[in-house]
């Protein structure tokens, strides 16, 4: 049996794509049919001016000017309208990523991010690289930078964005509805009372678990002040992420807890699969990979502050799947949570929808195509010149 070697890069701009490479990495590892499975981090291959940019300027803008992020977000979102800049940075990092590509000779390559994606679009188009791209897109909505004019296979979290594709002239044939990979661990059966004595938790109290993300900058702080106005008992965790400053101010907060609801308040963590097993509602911010594990654990949402762009069309996406609300204002977060709670048959609905949305086996269902494609050997797509003006004119002629 011909035994292949995978190369899986995505990019340290927030931890999203590096955790649906992680996943990706966990599933083909299982495989007989691989012999190596490298997860990479494509910025490795920049310059450290270009890097350090890169990979804090998403987390500043975040946190200071989320507004800019949407207003980039939609203005980018035209095909090829960033031909010119991603082409720049080919010739920045055309010749390290040629030789590492080179000297591994991969027979697969998977991007969880646009920036690797059309890197290796272009190497294999005019380097003569021997690899099989395949591109995973890891937010319900498909953005325009995710389009390469050489691929082998897109994998998608819906079936509107399936559609989408196809009508802009991908072949559908190379279009995989999978979902968005997330670890196996989020697809192991763990009932709430199960979850709740393992982690030390009251098992009768309703859970708010808050996260702020795995850097840590969601609104963390903002929530837990909000919901000191609760009149439903509940227990409160909070997941701080990487961001110490963040821990401290909560632990702080929680030393001068004058509150009915116990609160409790942990860094990063491993075992976010347990904390969502035992929750009964997740507050945060929507981001492609936690509402793909909150669905996959049956965990409605609570959305609050979405980034503007592929959050605000992630939280779309959960609203229109009846598995999470939205709260507007911090003002309301309270009254908000306690109408669900006291609604069991509301909340129990939002639950079975989540779980109906989810797609816990993508990274599964990715790999196997993978490997039967493999088998198959099939010619990449090419986007001729022609085809790449006529996907733009059509995008034009959809865009509400």
């Amino acid at each position: 049996m011909f035994r292949r070697r995978v190369l899986i890069l995505s990019t340290s701009a927030g931890t999203g794509h590096l955790r649906a490479a992680e996943a990706l990495g966990k599933v083909f590892r299982q495989q007989p049919e691989t012999e190596e499975v490298l997860t990479v981090d494509a910025l490795k291959f920049t310059n450290k001016i270009f890097r350090d940019f890169y990979s804090s300027l998403y987390i500043q803008l975040v946190e200071k000017a989320p507004a800019f992020l949407g207003w980039w977000y939609k203005m980018t979102d035209e095909p090829w309208k960033t031909d010119r800049m991603r082409l720049m940075l080919d010739r920045l990092n055309t010749g390290p990523l040629v030789e590492f590509i080179e000297s591994y000779a991969p027979d697969i390559t998977v991007c969880t991010h646009f920036l690797p994606a059309e890197l290796i679009s272009h190497l294999i188009s005019q380097a003569g690289l021997r690899t099989r791209l395949s591109i995973v897109v890891t937010d319900f909505h498909f953005h325009a930078m995710w389009l390469c004019r050489l691929f082998h296979r897109y994998f998608v979290a819906t079936e509107e964005t399936r559609v989408h594709l196809s009508r802009l002239g991908l072949p559908e044939e190379r279009i995989t509805v999978s979902g968005i990979p997330i670890d196996p661990v989020f697809s192991q059966p763990l009932s709430r009372s199960e979850a709740r004595r393992a982690l030390g938790l009251d098992p009768d109290l309703p859970l708010l678990l808050v996260s702020a993300g795995a850097l840590g900058v969601g609104p963390a702080e903002v929530v837990v002040d909000s919901l000191r106005g609760l009149s439903t008992p509940v227990q409160i965790v909070v997941i701080c992420g990487k961001n110490p400053p963040l821990h401290e101010r909560l632990a702080q907060t929680r030393r001068d807890w004058r509150n009915s609801s116990p609160l409790k308040v942990l860094g990063f963590t491993h075992e976010m699969h347990r904390w969502m097993a035992a929750a009964d509602l997740l507050i945060g911010k929507p981001g492609g990979l936690t509402a793909s594990e909150s669905m996959a654990k049956g965990l409605p949402m609570v959305v609050v502050a979405p980034i503007p762009g592929q959050e605000e069309l992630n939280s779309d996406y959960l609203l229109e799947q009846r598995a999470a609300i939205k709260c507007h204002e911090f003002t309301t977060l309270a009254y908000k949570v306690d109408s669900l709670l006291c609604d069991p048959s509301r909340l129990q609905a939002m639950r079975t929808a989540a779980r109906d949305a989810a797609r816990p086996n993508a990274a599964q269902i990715i790999v196997r195509r993978l490997l039967e494609d493999e088998a198959k050997e099939p010619e990449p797509v090419w986007i001729s010149r022609k085809q790449k003006q006529q996907i733009a004119q059509v995008a034009k002629g959809v865009k509400l």
